[in-house]
């Protein structure tokens, strides 16, 4: 985006960093446009509203946190006589695989007065507790939802279902079919080998056949 700049947090030497041919991811400009984006200046009053604005703060919290100042030596002999330091984010796969351990530890949420403050918050049940009197607030780690998702594994007003579905055996044909276990079939597929480019100007290929094992989860 043209107007997300370097980072120009005051403690790193981010214009040096420039000139070397780096720059600093600038968190600042991002959370700044995450939120107005999403439109957090309004302070929502419904519970899904809230659950969204704490869900989205979770977010940024972890991306934040993940958050590391990456150095780069300079000098003769690449000895580290000059360095040049900037902030860099951890990649995508990293935050991606803490929020989803995060989701798989969501917490219920349900919306409650505070008697001290005059106004609604969030409170879940203790975790120890089945009994929604006694209650505490979802962390600020915490991601949280009102409602119990619908099961996908059989057809439903949500989804079609997983019946039918083809699947990778080592990959997640155990989660897709629902413990329901899955068909193999063996069938013959044509595909185009031996291709050569004619002049001018085609490309001409012959027809093989091969034998393909599909994996389709059971009814």
């Amino acid at each position: 985006m043209e107007r997300c700049t370097c980072d120009d947090s005051p403690d790193l030497e981010n214009r040096k960093a420039w000139q070397w041919g780096v720059c600093g991811d600038n968190l600042k400009y991002s959370t700044k446009f995450l939120k107005k984006f999403l439109g957090q200046k309004r302070i929502g009053k419904d519970l899904r509203a809230k659950v969204d604005i704490h869900n989205t703060n979770v977010g940024i919290k972890a991306v934040k946190n993940g958050l590391k100042t990456t150095c780069k030596c300079h000098g003769v002999s690449g000895s580290c006589a000059v360095r040049t330091c900037w902030k860099q984010l951890s990649p995508f796969h990293e935050v991606g695989r803490l929020l989803k351990l995060r989701y798989d530890d969501a917490v219920k949420v349900f919306s409650t007065t505070n008697d001290a403050v005059g106004h609604s918050e969030l409170a879940s049940p203790q975790r120890h507790s089945h009994s929604t009197k006694h209650h505490a607030s979802p962390r600020a780690t915490d991601l949280v939802y009102v409602e119990d998702s619908p099961s996908f594994c059989r057809p439903s007003k949500y989804s079609l279902g997983t019946a039918g579905r083809t699947c990778s055996r080592e990959g997640n044909c155990d989660s897709m079919c629902c413990g329901r276990g899955y068909n193999t079939q063996s069938r013959l597929v044509t595909f185009s080998c031996h291709c050569q480019v004619q002049w001018c100007c085609y490309v001409e290929c012959q027809q093989c056949m091969q034998e393909e094992v599909v994996y389709s989860c059971k009814q």
